[in-house]
């Protein structure tokens, strides 16, 4: 399929997987780390952007989900290829800027780096949030349609605050995922690149869903490919 597709297409779909990315961001951001039972009892069903939350943001506030990918972008944008020291050094001057919220792992890697170079981190088992997975769609982007390099690239970028596999499995999957869905995939076709994840590594299970508001990029995982996969239409995914 990757031989057919229409290149004005593919960059409507770019440019509103950006659009969409930010905008799940702002929505998200006000009950980030609430349970459904927790937003149910104080928002009834939430589908405005409002801002607010444990960042107290202002609407359409986006949180460091959105801004490390925009780093990344940027540093394929400025140099005009890939370079893992520009999106190491956007990194670098996102986090100096005092962001409104870093997670601990990003910022542990991002301060290797400004402190000594370090562009990959050491394997870790803890290191498994959702850190690297949730800056996936530039790296999709640039590299469609080489599923090869794809694969290099995004461990490129994860191991630069977060080296694990179960990390590392997250990010290939959502890149591969988003290579079809910009290509113009049917939902079954990313449904059957979901299973081949939760078959190698069955910690993914998403259904029956559990319903686990973390960090964690299993949880992380989970939540996504069950709205995906359940919602009709980019709002339903969105509000759950």
């Amino acid at each position: 399929m990757f031989n057919q597709y229409n290149p004005d297409e593919i960059r409507d779909r770019a440019r509103a997987a950006f659009i969409g990315m930010a905008i799940g961001d702002a929505l998200g951001a006000t009950v980030e780390f609430m349970t459904s039972s927790e937003i149910a009892s104080k928002y009834g069903t939430f589908r405005d952007i409002i801002g607010g939350g444990w960042l107290r943001l202002k609407p359409g506030q986006v949180t460091d989900d959105t801004e490390m990918a925009l780093c990344i972008a940027r540093a394929i944008v400025s140099r005009q290829t890939w370079s893992l020291e520009a999106i190491a050094d956007n990194f670098a001057a996102w986090l100096k800027s005092r962001p409104v919220d870093c997670g601990d792992t990003c910022r542990k890697g991002i301060r290797a780096y400004m402190l000594h170079g370090t562009l990959e981190t050491p394997l870790n088992e803890w290191d498994a949030g959702n850190g690297a997975a949730m800056r996936m769609l530039p790296v999709a982007l640039y590299s469609l349609p080489d599923g090869e390099l794809l694969r290099k690239y995004a461990l490129e970028q994860a191991h630069l605050t977060h080296n694990n596999p179960v990390s590392d499995a997250a990010c290939i999957c959502l890149g591969e995922m988003l290579h079809l869905a910009i290509c113009g995939a049917e939902k079954s076709r990313l449904r059957r690149q979901a299973d081949g994840l939760v078959a190698r590594f069955p910690t993914f299970a998403f259904e029956p869903y559990r319903g686990l508001a973390t960090g964690y990029v299993v949880d992380t995982l989970q939540t996504v490919l069950h709205w995906f996969f359940r919602g009709r239409s980019f709002e339903e995914c969105l509000v759950g």
